[in-house]
């Protein structure tokens, strides 16, 4: 499946305005201005464009970035080595391709789909490391969301479901509760029932 990587027109208006990213991750501090234009941007390429799916997203990345501040997972890496399941095929590749970007991007075949999906070529298996940078790390969360199909999820109140495809179990499940909840109230909006439990 191949994924539009640029916006036709610029959105009418952002998304999402600096007030409201500063209540939704009020531990983000001054890194709140520098990801506001990147976040929008991305959220507007891949769809996450209702204060529901908002929310979501910013609850996830809340809690897997640690409120904008980690594009790169802190761990080293070794424990995905040897991993087929994540594309692994040489020595390495674990610790090359650990987790980057504001959701987590781990493995050369995330890697790699994701590079084809943002660049139309290989250039994050050379590079890992661009997705530390703000944009692409804005934009590879967005991709993921997109390709997960995480706004069905979230248009449902499915927060469950999403920590699932996002952590691969529950891990932080509270943080991210707290993250939605969170994120709704910065937008105007009421959590979902289904997403409170």
């Amino acid at each position: 499946m191949k994924f539009e990587t640029t916006l036709a027109t610029p959105p009418a208006a952002a998304l999402l305005t600096l007030p409201q990213l500063q209540k939704a991750m009020p531990y983000a501090g001054p890194r709140a201005r520098l990801y506001l234009s990147p976040l929008n941007e991305a959220m507007a390429e891949f769809g996450i464009d209702t204060p529901r799916r908002i929310a979501h997203f910013l609850g996830q990345i809340a809690h897997e970035s640690g409120s904008l501040r980690y594009t790169r997972e802190i761990a080293s890496g070794a424990a995905y080595e040897g991993r087929g399941d994540l594309g692994h095929t040489q020595p390495g590749d674990g610790m090359r391709y650990k987790g980057r970007g504001l959701i987590q991007i781990t493995g050369r075949a995330n890697y790699s789909a994701c590079s084809r999906a943002l660049y139309g070529d290989a250039r994050l298996i050379a590079r890992p490391e661009l997705l530390e940078d703000i944009l692409p790390a804005c934009r590879s969360a967005a991709w993921f969301w997109h390709r997960a199909q995480l706004n069905t999820r979230a248009d449902t109140g499915d927060i469950r479901g999403i920590t699932r495809v996002i952590n691969g179990g529950y891990n932080g499940f509270a943080e991210r509760l707290t993250g939605y909840a969170t994120a709704c109230k910065a937008l105007g909006i009421s959590p979902t029932p289904q997403a409170t439990a």
